[in-house]
């Protein structure tokens, strides 16, 4: 949510911000939402002034017997009454419209988020490890796990149709390892919190993060009025919403490990082959809540935490920080992480990690005080993939296979495997 005061005093920046989003000019609609609202307020505010007036005229125009004055003056007092009950309800609906044209607008980038149309004006921040050179040639991480017997997607069809996989065995025990590694070097090595959270939530959580009202076809409603989550991101973000968090609590850090559910609208014909793109997914999160000063810190913070799982992975990746055109709907800032995949012989995004300001602190009403008298301020929020554990399978399976169809598996997880050393071609541990 935008701040209602700055677009006040500055609306040429407000809709300049807009501009770099590739939208059209909204202040001059905006303010004059506002100033009905605002009209209407004081409207309001003076026709309850002029009812108490005449409220407390009325005892004494009866006291002394003057009938007319007594009629007129509680005529009027009726009169001011409907007339106030009218005036809130026109500025009420104002007030409403207001909100729903302010939740439909994206954040302002940060002037230093690059200006573009879409993806090609991303620009490329670094690039660590070099992509294997193989003796042959690479296969798809669906070709291995079929020909292993450890991956299924036939089976998930019947079962629940198009873009869903059923894994067994050996993958089923390295996509758990992956996620296990993650938290661990998350809450030991990063200092994040770790958190358990539903994966069912209200309206209200899913307004406050930005996923609504603007994009309710990209997510699953069940009949009972929740939403399956997106991310964690949702729920984690959500633990500071309608509070005011104590001096001295930031920065909270939170990470989590939770299934996660997107209907993919708008994503047909891509990414039909494999687990790249799937409506059931699983993610580790990162979320920060800090102080505003301490958001641009905060984010190359958790950047490197992101990056630091694929360096211990020995996975080569390129870090990104995206356009204004490619930027996603709450961020001020984001950089993206791009694993290699051998396979596809190009870079797939793995981790997205964004600065998001106040803007959802506003839709959220989260809040914090720096001492213990001084006025509240809104938080700032910045969430981060600490991976995506089922692109960081696919990055594992194609950057670590071997030319007889095995997968060797990294030193890292080789602890959450038994001591394994690889799957081997038939899928057994080896």
């Amino acid at each position: 949510m935008h701040d209602l005061r700055l677009l006040r005093e500055d609306p040429a920046a407000f809709d300049a911000a807009l501009a770099r989003r590739g939208l059209a000019p909204a202040a001059e609609r905006l303010l004059a939402i506002d100033a009905a609202r605002r009209t209407r307020i004081a409207a309001a505010e003076a026709a309850l002034a002029e009812r108490n007036a005449a409220s407390r005229e009325v005892g004494a125009a009866k006291a002394r017997g003057d009938d007319a004055e007594f009629e007129r003056l509680r005529a009027l007092v009726a009169e001011k009454k409907d007339e106030i009950a009218r005036l809130e309800a026109e500025a009420k609906a104002e007030d409403a419209r207001l909100t729903d044209e302010l939740l439909a607008l994206p954040n302002a980038p940060l002037p230093d988020v690059p200006d573009g149309p879409d993806e090609t004006a991303n620009v490329e921040l670094r690039r660590r490890g070099a992509p294997p050179a193989f003796p042959f040639a690479p296969r798809q991480h669906f070709e291995l796990g079929e020909a292993m017997g450890l991956m299924d997607f036939d089976a998930a069809a019947r079962l629940s149709g198009a873009r869903f996989v059923v894994l067994k065995g050996a993958l089923v025990r390295l996509h758990r390892a992956l996620a296990q590694f993650m938290l661990d070097t998350h809450v030991d090595r990063n200092g994040l919190t770790e958190v358990w959270t539903p994966v069912l939530v209200r309206d209200e959580a899913l307004v406050g993060t930005g996923q609504l009202p603007k994009f309710a076809e990209d997510l699953y409603r069940t009949e009972q009025g929740w939403w399956l989550i997106p991310t964690a991101e949702v729920t984690l973000t959500n633990l500071a919403a309608g509070g005011i968090l104590a001096p001295g609590a930031l920065p909270l850090r939170y990470t989590a490990w939770t299934q996660c559910f997107r209907s993919e609208a708008g994503s047909a014909g891509k990414d039909v082959r494999g687990m790249l793109r799937q409506h059931q997914f699983e993610k580790v999160e990162m979320v920060s809540i800090v102080a505003p000063e301490d958001g641009p810190a905060e984010l190359e913070r958790m950047t490197a935490c992101a990056e630091g799982i694929l360096d211990a992975l020995e996975i080569p990746y390129r870090t990104i920080v995206l356009c204004t055109g490619d930027m996603g709907f709450g961020a001020r800032r984001t950089h993206d992480i791009e694993a290699w995949l051998p396979g596809q012989d190009t870079y797939r995004e793995i981790s997205s990690v964004s600065l998001c300001g106040d803007f959802q602190a506003r839709r959220m009403n989260a809040r914090f005080r720096r001492e213990e008298q001084a006025r509240p301020e809104f938080v700032h929020t910045l969430n981060g993939s600490g991976l995506a554990v089922g692109r960081c399978l696919i990055a594992v399976m194609e950057n670590y296979q071997q030319a007889d169809g095995s997968i060797a598996i990294p030193a890292a997880l080789s602890p959450y495997m038994k001591g394994a050393k690889r799957i081997a071609p038939d899928g057994s541990l080896a």
